[in-house]
């Protein structure tokens, strides 16, 4: 099969890989018909998660099951499925209470970290492999896939985010405790944080401020969410700013920008020699933007090491930090009565639809931010 792997930094490559098999009795195997490059792959692609070469990546996918192991019952081939990029079993503790994305049994690298598991996302966590390909082997077949119903004549591209943007962006959201009534400040304009946007007036916001330093993303979220928009690129102290123009701070910042930020050249430094783990920029906005006994939401992927993290600020302010992987598995039946309803069309997010050959160019260009580029579909 073809599939887009990982070869270097800033080189992925389409080549002829292994078939994707049924590997447990409860695995299903699934053609893909639709992919997605998300911004944590970027993370694979700049060389700041750490992977095999020939490591196939990729973990927003959708297409239809192939091939179904002997104790699946919840699909059958032929279902047409979305895959979360969550891995989970279903039956411990944490998928039975609605915390997917920390599954106890779906990662075996306990000695890595204890975490959980997800598609295309390196062997630290879990090295399954990723779904920027033709064919992936998904486990727990009775648990992982969504199963769009026959009735629905939706095309992938309105369903495919179920399997990351909307789910994260929402959970984001109501992980963070926006209520009516709230100033939120969210941080990048990219997918996630433009679905943010819009879920946090769906949510009640009274004002919500958007943070970017590229005009046409800027530009892309003012004219989709109507949201104020600021660029920090104008501004000696973001945050502050924001502050005034708050009156006080916001009441909730989330960040979706994460460790890819923009780097001060010893963050840049400290990142390539894995001393540090990207750069602070996103937390230094967020923590003098928000209010005293504010939250900031951290959803954008930070790597493990940090110098100068400001927690005695944080502290003194009362200011709550929350993180982490959005459980998606329990969030997309409901984004799937959104969508098919009309209530969010996710295709607003959409600018690129490229052949899965012509993959590397189409990380090249997400990577550099070239011809407007918000959101990239790939079609194996």
């Amino acid at each position: 099969m073809k599939a887009v792997t990982f070869q270097g930094t800033k080189d992925v490559q389409v080549k002829q890989v292994e078939d994707a098999k049924l590997q447990k009795k409860d695995d299903i195997v699934v053609r893909i018909t639709s992919t997605a490059i998300c911004g944590s792959d970027l993370h694979i692609y700049q060389g700041a998660l750490p992977t095999e070469k020939d490591y196939v990546i990729g973990h927003e996918p959708m297409g239809i099951v192939e091939e179904v192991g002997p104790e699946v019952t919840r699909v059958k081939k032929g279902d047409r499925v979305v895959l979360p990029f969550n891995i989970s079993c279903g039956h411990c503790y944490y998928c039975e209470h609605d915390m997917e994305s920390q599954c106890d049994n779906a990662n075996p690298n306990k000695d890595i970290a204890d975490t959980g598991a997800y598609f295309g996302f390196t062997e630290r966590y879990g090295d399954y492999q990723g779904g920027q390909a033709e064919l992936l082997r998904v486990p727990y077949g009775n648990f992982v896939p969504f199963v769009i119903p026959e009735s629905c004549e939706l095309e992938d591209e309105a369903l495919l985010f179920m399997s990351d943007v909307l789910p994260t962006a929402y959970w984001s959201v109501e992980n963070s405790g926006v209520k009516d009534g709230d100033t939120v400040v969210v941080l990048g304009c990219g997918p996630v944080g433009l679905m943010t946007q819009k879920f946090a007036w769906m949510k009640g916001a009274k004002r919500v401020i958007t943070v970017d330093n590229i005009p046409y993303r800027l530009n892309h979220a003012q004219k989709m969410n109507q949201v104020e928009i600021v660029n920090f690129d104008n501004h000696e102290d973001t945050g502050n700013y924001i502050k005034e123009l708050s009156s006080g701070g916001a009441d909730v910042v989330i960040d979706c920008v994460g460790m890819d930020g923009k780097k001060t050249p010893m963050e840049a430094i400290g990142q390539k020699l894995k001393l540090q783990g990207g750069t602070l920029s996103a937390i230094e906005i967020g923590m003098n933007a928000v209010r005293k006994f504010g939250t900031i939401q951290l959803t954008g992927v930070y790597g493990s090491k940090y110098n100068m993290f400001p927690l005695g600020n944080i502290f003194e302010r009362n200011i709550t930090v929350k993180t982490g992987q959005a459980p998606v598995i329990h969030y997309m039946p409901m984004l799937f009565d959104w969508i098919t309803s009309g209530k969010i069309d996710p295709t607003e997010i959409i600018t690129h639809r490229i052949s899965l050959d012509d993959a590397s160019n189409a990380y090249q260009m997400f990577n550099d931010h070239e011809d407007e580029v918000i959101k990239v579909v790939l079609k194996p």
